[in-house]
């Protein structure tokens, strides 16, 4: 009768003797001794050590003293040899000390000499998740020492090493020789897409490093690459001084172009890398980033520079700084500045922020105490699309906003208050200072037959002093100037809900009335600096202030209406409809009501259609119609159609031109962008893309691809695209690039 047997190896082995074994069973040395019992790992008892078991209850003195570093022994069979002090474990033999385990057929231990000898179908756990299989296991020392020979690892990643032996010194390190390494599949062909051989490797686990001999990179057992010498860090290492993956491409600015980057670990929470980029055209471009992280805050530092190769040497640059710093528990400073010496150099060097039409800088001071909320800001911007670069945009500071939210009263009501001032200043052009303040009063309600409502009642006062305000049309004015604007708004929802089976529906028409004076909104004395966006859409027209800042009232009365239709499946699936149109009571040349397309009092439809029937189709789209002829004023549509084997993105955006306006964005515009995403095989996947100007005399503003493979080991990807930008400053128009990366061990690429 074969049962486990399991036994506690503490530092006390040599405590073993013969007397205790045969007071238990009565047979001499050497015999196989069989288990009465079998006892799981988690109830064995710290303070139980090797006499202890082989007591088994009988008389016995022996201490219960706590013993701690026990290995533990498991096995169907163990024999003990008093004259050769040894121990031998047959079938199914477990051996664990803290987090490693080891497995084989048959384990003898050497009880003088503190050597365990592991024979047959060897396998042994680590902690980390890795798995090692040998032939024969040779551990001293606890199991802290000793030596394997024909070994094979799968580690945690599912990478895999294989040596023809391994020396285990102590716990912090282990040295291989003719050593094999790949994280790629080998099971499908005889030689793996790549692998690392070397005559040596040593791993200090103190130091955390990994130094390679005679190091040579296969691929499809062809050498490719040979280094005498070769070191890196463990993985276990997060961060360490040295050289990161280099980084290789070109453009039409650059030219071929070759980045070194060295990481500088200054400590735990400082570093810094230093990024120059070696190019063909224009020399060299100097270039880093900075980190910076502490117990209240972070700050975040990147930039380059260069001087161009012409004779006037233009030096050209960017700094970007982004920060964060908490001063309590109430009271938190932030910054994020952006800067380019000109329009177009983040576009020639590829640089994020490329496409933004300007650069928004801006630092602030915040407060948060329960419902009250307080900010001190100022913002400074940089042009950098041409379109625009006649505009002047200004320089805020201060910007001051407080806002405090009341506590319910029994009914449900509260109070909110709002105080802002702003500071405006331009070159050459009007400047401004404002100063106003929001009080109104809520009351949401919820009738017993389900309608909602809510009724706000509010007074805006505004103060402004202005210098140079050149209206069109008016003349220039200078001066003090102030204006009060009440409202009182009132909104009514009734949702209607029907269930079935397999769906779930909401219909809910929306009623919104709004009473205000139809009173002058001071155009000739007030710039319109915070609320220039215009525009009536389904986000805005169940708003009692569809203006996005204070400089513009929603002046007039008026109601508006509309119906929101949502549907949903059993298990998954949504669909959303909602359209709505405004009837305004006054008549007057309000810059919303222009925008809007008001005629006749009643504004132009909006709506929003949103579809998600199902994991391969989501669709929404956003629309305005002419109320006079339903002709589409605004469109604007983005679906994804397709599993992930192949998929389609389609975008289009269509805005009718607008007269009333000079603004550069009321120009008709009419964009397409279409992108393919197919997965040739499990490893091959395609994507093109093209961004097309459908309005007259329009044509392709971009287009490109890439094309990806992609396996257990091995990424590489090539990508191209081109700008067909019409400014004759840009150069940067191509760009082809292409990266590789061997997984685990990095790669190269373009930037």
């Amino acid at each position: 009768m074969n049962r486990k047997f399991l036994l506690s190896l503490s530092s006390s082995l040599v405590l073993l003797n013969s007397s205790i074994a045969l007071s238990a069973y009565g047979q001499p040395a050497g015999s196989i001794l069989e288990s009465t019992t079998t006892t799981p790992y988690a109830s064995l008892e710290p303070e139980k050590d090797l006499t202890s078991f082989f007591d088994f209850g009988a008389n016995s003195n022996t201490s219960k003293k706590q013993v701690h570093d026990d290995v533990l022994f498991s096995a169907d069979f163990i024999e003990s040899n008093q004259e050769l002090e040894t121990i031998t474990a047959h079938g199914d033999v477990q051996i664990i000390r803290e987090n490693l385990t080891l497995e084989a057929d048959k384990v003898i231990y050497n009880q003088k000499d503190d050597i365990i000898n592991a024979v047959g179908n060897v396998v042994i756990l680590e902690a980390d998740g890795s798995v090692i299989f040998a032939e024969f296991v040779e551990l001293t020392q606890k199991l802290t020492q000793g030596e394997m020979k024909n070994i094979k690892l799968i580690m945690k990643d599912e990478s895999r090493l294989s040596a023809r032996r391994i020396r285990r010194i102590g716990n912090d390190k282990k040295i291989m020789d003719n050593a094999l390494y790949t994280p790629c599949n080998v099971c499908k062909s005889k030689n793996p897409l790549w692998q690392l051989k070397a005559k040596k490797v040593t791993h200090n686990a103190e130091t955390k490093d990994v130094y390679y001999n005679g190091a040579t990179l296969e691929v499809k057992g062809v050498p490719v690459f040979y280094t005498p010498f070769l070191s890196h860090p463990d993985p276990t290492v997060k961060r360490r001084s040295g050289f990161l993956t280099p980084k290789i491409g070109s453009n039409s600015y650059l030219g071929a172009t070759f980045q070194p980057n060295y990481f500088w670990d200054i400590s735990d929470q400082e570093d810094l890398t230093f990024s120059p980029i070696l190019t063909s055209s224009q020399g060299l471009v100097i270039g880093g980033e900075y980190n910076k992280y502490t117990a209240k805050g972070n700050i975040s530092l990147n930039g380059s520079f260069l001087s161009e190769k012409e004779d006037d040497k233009k030096t050209r640059g960017n700094l970007f700084l982004k920060g964060r710093y908490e001063i309590n528990d109430y009271w938190v400073a932030s910054t994020d500045i952006n800067y380019a010496s000109d329009i177009n150099y983040l576009k020639d060097l590829s640089l994020p922020k490329n496409d933004d039409a300007w650069l928004e800088s801006n630092i602030r001071l915040q407060g948060f105490d329960n419902r009250n909320y307080a900010a001190i800001e100022a913002y400074y911007y940089k042009i950098l699309s041409n379109d625009i670069k006649s505009m002047n945009k200004p320089l805020i500071m201060p910007l001051f906003t407080y806002e405090n939210i009341s506590t319910p009263d029994a009914y449900g009501a509260y109070t909110k208050n709002i105080l802002n001032f702003a500071s405006v200043f331009r070159d050459d052009d009007n400047s401004s200072q404002r100063a106003t303040m929001i009080n109104s009063w809520n009351l949401p309600y919820i009738s017993p037959y389900g309608e909602r409502y809510k009724l706000s009642a509010s007074v805006k006062s505004d103060l402004y002093y202005i210098d140079n305000y050149q209206p069109e049309n008016e003349p220039e004015f200078s001066g003090a100037t102030a204006r009060i604007m009440p409202n009182l708004g009132l909104e009514w929802r009734m949702p209607f809900v029907r269930s079935t089976q397999t769906s779930r529906q909401i219909l809910e028409p929306v009623l919104l009335g709004v009473l205000a004076p139809n009173s002058d909104n001071g155009n000739n004395k007030i710039p319109n600096d915070d609320s220039q966006d215009i525009a009536l859409d389904d986000t805005n027209i169940l708003n009692i202030d569809r203006y996005t800042g204070y400089d513009r009232n929603d002046i007039g009365s008026r109601i508006s209406y509309g119906v929101n239709w949502n549907a949903y499946g059993e298990h998954f699936g949504r669909t959303s409809m909602f359209i709505a149109q405004s009837y305004n009571f006054d008549q007057n040349d309000d810059d919303f009501l222009t925008a809007a397309g008001v005629n006749n009092n009643f504004s132009d439809y909006v709506g929003r259609i949103y579809a998600a029937p199902n994991q391969y189709v989501d669709l929404d789209y956003r629309f305005r119609l002419n109320k006079d002829d339903l002709q589409f004023t605004y469109n604007e549509l983005n679906t994804t159609i397709g599993p992930k084997i192949l998929n389609a993105n389609i975008s289009y955006i269509y805005l009718q031109e607008d007269k009333n306006f000079s603004s550069y964005n009321n120009e008709e515009r009419k964009e397409l962008y279409t992108s393919v995403n197919a997965m040739l095989s499990k490893d091959w996947s395609i994507n093109v893309y093209n961004r097309q100007d459908l309005a007259e005399n329009g044509g392709s503003l971009e287009y490109g691809g890439s094309l990806i493979y992609e396996d257990e080991c091995l990424k590489l990807i090539g990508a191209m695209s081109k700008d067909n930008s019409d400014d004759e400053e840009y150069e940067g128009d191509f760009e082809m690039t292409v990266s590789f990366i061997l997984k685990t061990l990095g790669g190269a690429g373009s930037k």
